[in-house]
């Protein structure tokens, strides 16, 4: 008898101590991550602020098979929201605040633990990377969470591994996403031709991509400063490319709805005679251009076409990539000038 009163009073004693343990634990946690990714803040911003794209790079639906993920009607933006279901029981994740690009507000609700702040910042970097940083917030907390921390491991143990893991994952996809591209070849057709302004230079072939970031923004921008009507995308016009020599010559076009009498000197007025043409599209990154005109190039020989040398060699930019951060959305269109064009 007096054994099991000595067991009862040391399970008292264990009791009173593990509660007063239990108690005196941190009322609050805040865990964070940082990475950086090697993307545009707007490419990673849009796939964040998309619930749907969320199990691609959670760590959690990766390390436990058991968990299901289910989403809200709106998965998009302010009041999109996340469901979950685990072994922990059933969470909720909801966007309350964004700023396009740069933060993200949500709020997550497990089981019926207080809810917890989770906050996402994008900060650019000069080099075109992006300081991606993850943080949960939790405040006043009761009793029997902290008693489920003491068990499980505090949340820096907890979420920060699976912060860092889904951090990682999300690099990756957001990063291959970006390097996906296609080039197809639409076929033989006729190019309507038109008017036209254009500046002109000739430099070495691996200055070419700084020569035309140089000249294009000032067709443009002589475009808008003089009311000009423009009636398509911008365009280079290739007048040789010497690789053996390397050694190109272009001019950064402007399409105009009629002929324009151009006030200066490097600026100029030219016209597009309606020809036969090998039409290709690019969709994705200008670092492809290469291969969408060697195929077609390849595609022309292979039909039986012969390249007009005289003729014109225009890559359209149909896409501005100044407002589409992710270059795997932008379209070019290259066309070919083919011998039996017509003037």
């Amino acid at each position: 008898m007096k054994a099991l009163k000595y067991f009862f009073f040391l399970l008292l004693i264990f009791t009173i101590g593990s509660s007063i343990y239990i108690a005196v634990q941190p009322n609050s946690f805040d865990v964070s991550r940082t990475r950086i990714i090697k993307a545009p803040a707007a490419v990673i911003y849009n796939n964040v602020i998309d619930f749907k794209n969320w199990e691609a790079w959670s760590s959690w639906a990766e390390a436990n098979h058991d968990f299901k993920m289910s989403l809200s009607e709106q998965t998009k933006g302010v009041n999109g929201a996340l469901f979950w279901e685990d072994e922990d029981g059933v969470g909720t994740m909801k966007t309350i605040e964004a700023t396009p690009f740069t933060s993200i507000q949500q709020e997550m609700q497990i089981s019926d633990f207080p809810s917890s702040n989770v906050n996402w910042k994008f900060n650019p970097n000069e080099d075109g990377s992006t300081e991606v940083t993850w943080q949960i917030i939790g405040t006043d907390l009761p009793f029997l969470f902290k008693m489920f921390t003491v068990i499980n491991g505090d949340m820096e143990k907890q979420i920060g591994p699976h912060y860092e893991r889904s951090l990682e994952k999300l690099d990756s996809i957001v990063v291959s996403d970006m390097k996906k591209y296609s080039v197809e070849i639409n076929g033989i057709t006729e190019h309507s031709g038109g008017f036209y302004i254009y500046n002109s230079t000739s430099c070495k072939i691996n200055d070419l991509k700084n020569s035309i970031a140089e000249l294009l923004p000032k067709v443009k921008q002589y475009a808008e400063d003089n009311n000009i009507d423009i009636s398509g995308f911008p365009y280079i016009y290739y007048h040789s490319y010497d690789v053996e020599n390397n050694a190109v010559m272009f001019s950064c076009c402007i399409p105009t709805t009629s002929r324009v009498i151009t006030t200066e000197p490097d600026i100029l007025t030219g016209q597009l005679y309606p020809f036969k043409t090998l039409k290709t599209t690019l969709k994705g990154d200008y670092i492809n251009l290469k291969e969408a005109w060697d195929m077609s190039m390849k595609y022309i020989t292979n039909s039986g076409n012969t390249v007009d040398d005289n003729g014109p060699m225009l890559e359209v930019y149909s896409t501005d990539s100044s407002n589409v951060p992710n270059p795997a959305d932008w379209k070019t269109e290259i066309y070919i000038a083919l011998k039996d064009s017509f003037k």
